[in-house]
């Protein structure tokens, strides 16, 4: 029975594709408990005394390719099994293989004790599909009995608590969350403020400005690719521009206005983006070469001074730049711009910013764990005092030392004596400058953004409405899932062509009606319903 279960839901996951995850309202297993766990919960001391080996499954940080092959050979997984007395037996995916390498592994049916994975993003079906199919624990009373840190959290953050859990209130994994405001925004407009400065004007606030400013970058300093960014994944939607959507008051998915769903592409605000988009690819204030532009050009446009504008991350984006466009010019600075609007002194509607819950970088307990006891009261070491610290910022003396109250990474971090980024001695330490099972602490990205301009683009960045309109990780049923993928697959590929042909020009932006009706046809009303439905049961949690 259990491979026939096994084999039926491969073929689920291999039909599937990269949709939202789901969550079913009506759990197999019955009418979970709603609520935080709320019985008698067992302290631990730590490190654990057993004599067992648990294994455990997930990817190398990206940071680490190259600079060590496993987990074992990381301080900071030594250092986690010493700390919790748990010994681990560890195994990767390769990079780039994780979603092939969890559906390989999960036909085999030798499944570790515990999973890292994001059964939100990459699981058809969703968690509570997977706890269904059984393939990993419901975990409300695991945690309610031997969990003790990470329960006082939820009952101490009930936003959060909602996030963690099914509609059902099936908990089903020790959890990444973003413990400030700081750092669930990362992302926006970089420019060059040396040639604002030079040219006398200020940072670009309007779409009018912007357009005047890459007009001046183009006319007056030779840029031959003023603004450019990276096109995929999702060509100018997911990158780079999408940034500029929310001048026009629609993103480039789904959103929340007025107490009803919206998708961004089908609203009159994405065909006067496509206008401006147009307009600025034929004046030339676009890289020419934007439909095919990845890191490397990018980079190389930054770098030789051929672009003076973009969008990145504080860290990814003006982290690299800087010394990039620095080498060729010593007096380049690079700085945020506020995301445009098309009123001056309004507030931008959208903008980046994440949720205070990552479904990546969780830990699920599977149903093939020998001790899921001894499983939860290791992963509950992330959520204590000590677990904090250790998770944001190593091993103090080595990686960090306390002056005061603040943990302040040393010289082995942020110089390297190997030569190693930031990023990557953090990475190899601690686990905060990517994910994990604990509650991220933003004074490590304080230290992380070396340059005042990185700390100063993050509040730059955050003055934006998109906690009002942006959705929850909301979620289908298992039962729409399917139906769900299929329409938003064919409507997200009409979106991309509809993009891509309009602002190169190749088809007047008088055709996004016809593009409208062909979304309706291809059923995005139905896809609008799920979706509807999927936030009445999150807001019901």
């Amino acid at each position: 029975m259990r491979r026939k279960v096994l084999s039926t839901s491969l073929m689920i996951l291999l039909l599937g594709t990269t949709i939202l995850g789901c969550s079913s309202g009506d759990s197999k297993t019955g009418e979970a408990d709603k609520g935080t766990p709320s019985g008698s919960t067992e302290a631990t001391t730590y490190p654990i005394q057993t004599d067992k080996t648990l294994t455990y499954w997930g990817e190398i940080n990206g940071n680490l390719i190259g600079v060590k092959n496993s987990h074992s050979e990381i301080p900071f997984f030594q250092k986690w099994q010493e700390k919790t007395g748990v010994p681990l037996k560890f195994t990767a995916p390769p990079t780039g293989q994780v979603r092939e390498s969890f559906n390989v592994m999960l036909a085999s049916g030798d499944l570790p004790d515990m999973l890292e994975y994001n059964f939100i993003g990459d699981f058809p079906g969703g968690p509570e599909k997977a706890i269904n199919d059984g393939y990993i624990l419901k975990l409300n009373d695991l945690i309610d009995q031997y969990a003790p840190n990470l329960k006082k959290y939820l009952q101490d953050n009930p936003d959060i608590d909602k996030m963690v859990k099914t509609d059902s209130g099936s908990y089903y994994v020790f959890p990444f969350i973003r413990g400030d405001e700081y750092l669930r925004v990362f992302q926006g407009p970089i420019i060059r403020k040396d040639w604002l400065d030079e040219l006398g004007l200020p940072v670009p606030e309007t779409i009018d400005e912007w357009t005047t400013t890459l007009r001046a970058f183009k006319e007056k300093k030779g840029a031959s690719a003023p603004f450019s960014v990276v096109s995929k994944p999702r060509f100018f939607n997911d990158s780079g521009n999408g940034a500029f959507l929310g001048a026009f008051g629609v993103n480039r998915g789904f959103y929340q206005e007025d107490g009803k769903i919206k998708f961004g592409p089908a609203e009159e605000g994405f065909k006067e983006y496509l206008t401006l988009f147009q307009e600025w690819y034929k004046e030339g204030l676009i890289d020419k070469n934007i439909s095919t532009a990845d890191t490397k050009s990018v980079d190389g446009n930054l770098a030789s001074g051929a672009t003076g504008a973009s969008v990145g991350n504080a860290g990814g984006g003006i982290g690299k730049w800087q010394p990039l466009v620095e080498a060729n010019d010593p007096d380049a600075v690079l700085v945020a711009a506020p995301y445009p609007v098309l009123k001056k002194g309004d507030i931008p509607k959208f903008g980046q910013l994440n949720q205070g819950y990552a479904s990546e970088g969780t830990v699920a307990i599977t149903t093939a764990a020998k001790d899921p006891e001894l499983a939860v009261r290791m992963l509950d070491y992330g959520y204590s005092e000590e677990g904090h610290m250790f998770f944001n910022f190593g091993e103090e003396g080595v990686s960090y030392n306390m002056e005061g109250d603040y943990p302040k990474f040393t010289d082995l971090l942020l110089k390297n004596p190997d030569k190693l980024a930031p990023a990557q001695a953090i990475s190899l330490y601690a686990r905060s400058s990517y994910n994990g099972p604990f509650v991220q602490d933003k004074r490590y990205a304080e230290q992380f953004f070396a340059l005042q301009t990185q700390r100063d683009a993050i509040d730059v960045w955050k003055n934006t409405q998109a906690a009002k309109y942006n959705l929850p990780s909301i979620t289908p049923t298992p039962e729409e899932s399917s139906e769900y993928a299929t329409i938003m697959n064919d409507i997200n590929t009409l979106v991309d062509e509809m993009t891509i042909k309009i602002i190169l020009g190749n088809e007047s932006v008088d055709q996004f009606e016809s593009y409208v009706a062909k979304m309706k046809s291809l059923h995005l009303d139905r896809a609008i319903e799920i979706q509807t439905a999927a936030l009445e049961r999150y807001n019901n949690r």
